[in-house]
């Protein structure tokens, strides 16, 4: 498909809002667009093993997964994002075995962790990269884009100001950068159990901003 966009794993950050999360960012192929993904530890464990290059003693799931698709002769073609919704990002596995091709759904850390393990093209569309990326601009700040029309996602071939700082910025040695979601793009479920930890930490203002984020999705479910 022609709107599609390819990304890569750029690095895991730890998430300040969830304990126990973690921040997959995966970036744009030759641009400046960046996508935070908010996995559980299991599978930000995974995929950081695979970065690193550390072998286990013992298979995880997800190796163990791979080795039987390739004991079958099954190839994974792609992984392709395809939906946003509630904060949650849908994401579908295309494998063949030269003869059929099968598509299955997965959850995108699933589908990630697969993938960087079969050096499988990871793909999304213009319109989830504008909804849920954020920029990195020249000064190292980060801008959502949203005033950018989703046509020039796929023209932009510039390296968004990318260098070999950037790369270890977001790597997971160097974690200092907290590579964080929009509040906005988290669950209900996820707003309220944050909600919950600030007023038991009796962080009240930060509390009431998440309050009221949490009653603007609730308005706009209830008005679907």
């Amino acid at each position: 498909m022609d709107d599609r966009v390819k990304l890569y794993v750029m690095g895991i950050s730890y998430s300040q809002l969830h304990s126990g999360a973690f921040a997959l960012l995966l970036a744009q192929e030759g641009g400046p667009y960046r996508i935070p993904v908010v996995i559980g530890a299991a599978e930000a464990q995974s995929i950081a093993i695979k970065i690193e290059g550390i072998n286990p003693p013992r298979p995880l799931t997800h190796d163990l997964f791979v080795s039987f698709a390739h004991a079958f002769g099954v190839k994974l073609k792609e992984v392709f994002i395809y939906k946003f919704e509630d904060g949650v990002f849908s994401s579908e596995l295309t494998f063949s075995d030269g003869e059929r091709t099968i598509v299955l759904d997965a959850r995108t850390s699933d589908a990630i962790a697969i993938a960087i393990r079969t050096h499988t093209p990871i793909l999304t569309t213009a319109a989830i990269l504008q909804e849920t990326g954020f920029i990195i601009d020249d000064d190292g700040a980060l801008r959502h884009p949203e005033e950018i029309d989703p046509e020039s996602i796929l023209d932009d071939e510039s390296d968004g100001g990318m260098n070999e700082d950037t790369d270890v910025e977001f790597s997971v040695r160097g974690a200092d950068y907290m590579a964080e979601p929009k509040l906005e793009n988290y669950a209900i479920e996820e707003l309220e159990r944050t909600l919950a930890q600030l007023i038991e930490d009796e962080n009240y203002e930060e509390a009431a901003r998440i309050s009221e984020i949490l009653n603007r999705k609730k308005a706009r479910r209830d008005n679907k």
